[in-house]
């Protein structure tokens, strides 16, 4: 038969109210948080999760909302939150939005109706509109990867206009001077790298050649078929940027297809220092993403809403990628 309070209270000698506030997360004496935290132990007591939440008004669980659960990007980063939110004690309820804005809405909906106490979502558009019914309900939500716009909503990103300029810079220092772009303007990250990479050429001196950007999506399939297209260019460019993970592996697939080398017969430099850069030969040379820092951080936030720590306008946190050299962007000269 399982545990109750009534057996902590006999085991411990504290009362029912003792015990369910510190069971509740109320602070007690350090002496009698001892006292139950062994009796728990020792009765392998559960706590009745549902019934806590008549009393707290809080489920312990947070929604967390990917625009793609098969990107290896987004993967990782639920891995980190899921790590963090464990150390907080709290659950997560994961919803895939499969890079559509109206599936996006519903699973906001969703997670409301789950009565979550918070949502962290890496969203597929920076449009505040889905959020909206979390916004209403009083719902704390904190975005990875996106700025959603006049929206009153934590955000955790990187320096990415500046991390894309920083790749370009090397490609531009190695002696590439025509130089390719493979991005998804319609997405935040991808719009911001674009920017760095305007800025570096422009810096330069150097001048964008128009036609070897590539405005698509950021997945595999739009990063195979932007390379195809460059490789099959009379004057292609010498060097080749994508501005994600998937655009990345895309793009190496391309090469393996065409058996073009690399980086005798075009380089290439993207973001994300994840599985593909060291399992492919030459190793790629990439921007990498803080991938822990960027979920422990989200977490964090949260946290802080949640209990009140924080009660100040929503913030944008910004932290730094750094530049891992590989040996994918050779010297011309």
């Amino acid at each position: 038969m399982a545990a109750t309070i009534k057996d902590i209270s006999r085991e411990t000698g504290l009362s029912l109210a003792t015990i369910s506030k510190y069971l509740n997360g109320g602070n007690v004496l350090p002496k009698n948080r001892e006292k139950i935290d062994a009796a728990v132990e020792k009765l392998h007591y559960q706590v009745n999760e549902i019934a806590r939440g008549l009393v707290t008004n809080r489920t312990r669980t947070i929604g967390v909302i990917v625009y793609n659960i098969a990107s290896t990007f987004n993967g990782t980063l639920v891995s980190h939150i899921g790590h963090q939110l464990r150390r907080n004690n709290y659950g997560m309820l994961i919803c895939d939005s499969a890079m559509d804005a109206e599936t996006e809405a519903a699973n906001i909906r969703f997670l409301v109706s789950k009565k979550v106490d918070g949502i962290i979502a890496i969203p597929c558009t920076t449009d505040a509109s889905p959020l909206a019914p979390a916004m209403e309900a009083g719902i704390p939500v904190v975005t990875i990867d996106r700025v959603v716009q006049n929206s009153d909503v934590d955000s955790i990103v990187i320096n990415n206009r500046e991390a894309a300029g920083e790749i370009t810079e090397r490609l531009i220092r190695e002696g590439h001077r025509k130089i390719g772009l493979i991005c998804s303007l319609k997405e935040y990250t991808g719009a911001e790298r674009a920017k760095g990479f305007r800025d570096a050429l422009e810096k330069a001196g150097i001048p964008v050649r128009e036609d070897c950007i590539m405005d698509g999506y950021h997945t595999v399939a739009f990063g195979y078929q932007s390379m195809m297209k460059i490789l099959q260019m009379e004057d292609r460019p010498t060097a080749v940027f994508a501005t994600n993970y998937d655009l990345n592996l895309g793009m190496v697939m391309a090469l393996n297809e065409k058996d073009v080398r690399c980086p005798e017969e075009i380089s290439l430099v993207g973001f994300d220092d994840l599985l593909l850069p060291h399992v492919v030969s030459p190793h790629l040379t990439v921007m990498k993403q803080p991938m822990a820092e960027l979920g422990h951080t989200a977490v964090n936030v949260m946290m802080d809403r949640l209990s009140g720590r924080k009660d100040s306008p929503a913030e944008i946190t910004v932290l730094k990628a750094r530049l891992i050299e590989g040996n994918s962007d050779r010297v011309i000269g």
